[in-house]
């Protein structure tokens, strides 16, 4: 691919004030068969699962998924028959759940393709992505295996003549957000830790962002240091309450960390048909993730709303 033919791309986007609000099941109509899709937060950390199975009812196909750090959601994609290939640095839950069998399954029988870099090199992709440069000259994974299996290139330093990994931009089709407010033209703001979020909406084309809550724009001056986007970086804006669940949000809800054991106890038991109960079960039965959430047993997230409070600084 071209990086200037997709900086230009990005360059055009349309920059005027408008109201971005629409449903998760609008906004998935901007993905489309074969995109990559990039997924923000990290691990279990501001995961967007709201949009993440908003995408998994539409059953998209030869889908490409990115992100820093995979929780479960990629396996999902995998035993759904979405997904064939996943880049990241890591797919688990953590070490608590043992590895991640549904991937391997997926994986060893060749069905799907692993694409392992480094947390950094992931990192440092997006961020050239966003720079609009084709790569970023860094020392993480020279002399690896893993350097090896994605035929990473080298480049002579122009200056010292030193040896150094070049990590090619990437820039992904479409990218998942989730954060705590905005305002209705897609003025994004975070609280606490930003993960790659940034660098990943602006290597996107297009942009998708869940928010816990949509707030007034006066509201968002108000707390200009935690704006991440702007509203020209975003595409589509969903309000989705307890939109990382099971996954934490920063200062407002815990992981629910109960709801991975029963996802593992499935696949444990029945394999990649124990991922697909799981979908059918939580994201195939509810008409959305509202549904989703107002299935879970009384008292579930009141109790990690009180965990999030305790652990708050």
């Amino acid at each position: 691919m071209d990086f200037r033919s997709v900086r230009w791309e990005l360059e055009a986007t349309d920059r005027r004030m408008l109201d971005k609000r629409m449903s998760a099941t609008q906004a998935m109509e901007l993905v489309h068969d074969g995109d990559h899709v990039a997924i923000g937060g990290t691990l279990y950390s501001r995961t967007p699962m709201a949009l993440v199975f908003a995408l998994l009812k539409t059953r998209r196909r030869h889908l490409t998924i990115s992100r820093p750090l995979t929780c479960y959601e990629a396996e999902l994609f995998y035993a759904a028959g979405m997904a064939d290939r996943v880049i990241t640095s890591w797919i688990g839950i953590g070490l608590k759940w043992g590895l991640p069998q549904i991937m391997r399954h997926y994986v060893e029988t060749g069905q799907a393709v692993y694409e392992e870099w480094s947390h950094l090199g992931i990192g440092l992709r997006y961020k050239a992505g966003a720079m609009g440069v084709p790569f970023l000259p860094a020392l993480t994974m020279l002399g690896s295996d893993i350097a090896r299996t994605v035929e990473l290139r080298e480049v002579d330093c122009p200056y010292t003549g030193q040896r150094l990994a070049a990590l090619p931009a990437l820039n992904p089709d479409v990218a998942l957000i989730h954060a705590h407010r905005s305002d209705i033209y897609g003025n994004v703001q975070v609280d606490g830790y930003r993960h790659m979020d940034v660098d990943m909406a602006r290597a996107a084309r297009r942009v998708i962002v869940s928010v816990e809550q949509i707030v007034s724009s006066d509201e968002i001056r108000a707390l200009p240091t935690t704006t991440i986007l702007p509203h020209f970086a975003v595409d589509a804006i969903v309000e989705a309450p307890f939109g990382a669940y099971p996954s934490e949000c920063y200062g407002l809800y815990h992981a629910d960390l109960r709801h991975f054991d029963e996802y593992v106890n499935l696949v444990k038991a029945k394999g990649p048909d124990g991922a697909r109960e799981y979908i059918a079960e939580h994201v195939d039965q509810h008409d959305d993730f509202a549904g989703f959430l107002a299935s879970l047993p009384p008292g579930t997230l009141d109790d990690l709303v009180a965990a999030a409070k305790r652990l708050a600084p």
